[in-house]
């Protein structure tokens, strides 16, 4: 429970209003301003929310300054180099690291509902061809609520385990039959033989005509990811998750939702914004023309996948992700890739330069992201998708956690009216 016993005063046209601290177990205390419209009647104004908190969670902490982010008090770097993904996804859903006998069990329940409904592979081929498969997803995993009828009622705790564990199996299978379609390919069924991580780069990458062996390695790399991308607090897409569902809308919907927020470029675009950087760039000659244009206040120009909103510090996801991106360069080569060479050497660059240090410009998750998806051989295209996939897990968690909140209300932002006052009708031949 949160610390009430402290309180703030505000004065307000002559008025004072007392209210209350609430102090969390990690992190700066609050204002409780729920009642301050109907003591002072007046509104606080919070573009973006960016000061506000919407919610109160147990899920994620994160502290920009410090570059620290946990997920139920682990820190993720401990996670991502220890644990694995749906170890991780167990601990973010349930609240504690499971036991060997309860991860075995979740992991079969996971595997056992990788497939979709056979009618839903109508639904893909309804896209053109050349759909991205950002918009495939928004549209397929919203229909999953006209082929999962018994699991809609959110006031039902199993169906929302069923629906939880429905959105999490199958998401990896949705997104590569998104990536298959949007290349021509015919989809590839999941397999129950292999991994969470190793069973979508099997769905991705293997074809009929051939057998395909997933390299542990590219594995590996590909369940950090996940892990790396799982969740992050009350970003803008579970926010909208959030938002979603205090309506009573059903989970497919809302996780809809938060994958159509994610869409954008300013959330979930951030990797394949860093690739298309590089291509940018072009060639590692070209490397110092770009720095000295992110030096200058004066151009537009700014690196992709360095620096971080939220971290003001160092993101700490990225060191594990360097470690990955380090062991899949390895293996694949960048030789024959002018973008990884473009990447490899303007990573050296910047952390070598004081201009970066000072401006704590440091290399961050969507950089070292984006240059494993990229050397696997996925389009930008997919990055985001790939991240929705990552993301799913923490937004049924926030989903599930604010379902069963006492306190839970729908949502309903305030504004700063700032249009015409009132005014009277005029009749159309009279203006």
């Amino acid at each position: 429970m949160t610390d009430t016993t402290k309180s703030a005063t505000l004065s307000i046209g002559g008025q004072s209003v007392e209210l209350p601290v609430l102090s969390p177990s990690v992190g700066p205390d609050v204002l409780d301003i729920r009642k301050l419209y109907a003591q002072a009647g007046v509104f606080t104004y919070d573009p973006g929310y960016t000061s506000t908190a919407s919610c109160d969670s147990t899920i994620t902490y994160i502290d920009g300054d410090e570059g620290v982010l946990l997920h139920r008090g682990y820190p993720i770097d401990q996670l991502a180099s220890k644990s694995h993904y749906l170890e991780v996804c167990y601990l973010l859903l349930y609240g504690e690291l499971p036991t060997a006998a309860q991860l075995e069990d979740f992991e079969t329940r996971i595997t056992r509902h990788t497939m979709i409904h056979e009618q839903m592979h109508n639904f893909f081929r309804g896209f053109r061809r050349d759909a991205h498969p950002m918009a495939t997803m928004v549209g397929v995993v919203g229909a999953m609520s006209a082929f999962y009828h018994d699991s809609l009622d959110i006031s039902d705790p199993w169906q929302r385990e069923v629906a939880s564990i429905r959105l999490i199996a199958k998401m990896p299978t949705i997104a590569a039959m998104a990536y298959k379609y949007s290349v021509g390919q015919p989809f590839v069924y999941p397999r129950n033989d292999l991994d969470y991580a190793a069973n979508f780069l099997h769905m991705c990458f293997s074809v009929p005509a051939e057998k395909y062996e997933v390299n542990p390695i590219l594995s590996r790399a590909m369940d950090r990811i996940f892990t790396l991308h799982a969740d992050h607090e009350q970003n803008a897409s579970t926010s909208t998750v959030r938002l979603a569902s205090s309506s009573g809308a059903n989970p497919f919907a809302c996780i809809a939702a938060g994958i159509a927020c994610l869409w954008g470029p300013a959330h979930g675009g951030a990797n394949q914004a860093c690739l298309e950087m590089l291509k940018e760039i072009g060639s590692v000659d070209r490397i110092p023309e770009f720095i000295a244009r992110a030096k200058d206040k004066n151009d537009p120009f700014r690196l992709m996948g360095f620096g971080h909103r939220v971290y003001k510090n160092f993101d700490p996801r990225a060191t594990v992700m360097k470690q990955s991106a380090d062991e899949v360069l390895d293996l694949l080569g960048i030789e024959d890739n002018p973008l990884l060479q473009v990447a490899k050497e303007l990573e050296r660059i910047a952390l070598q330069d004081d201009y970066f240090a000072d401006k704590k410009l440091f290399p961050n998750v969507d950089f070292y992201s984006g240059i494993i998806l990229e050397a696997m051989g996925f389009p930008t295209s997919m990055f985001t998708p790939i991240f929705a996939l990552s993301r799913t897990v923490g937004w049924v968690s926030q989903w599930k956690e604010m379902i069963s909140d006492p306190q839970m209300k729908i949502g309903r932002p305030r504004q700063l009216y700032l249009g015409a006052t009132q005014r009277d009708y005029v009749d159309v031949e009279n203006r």
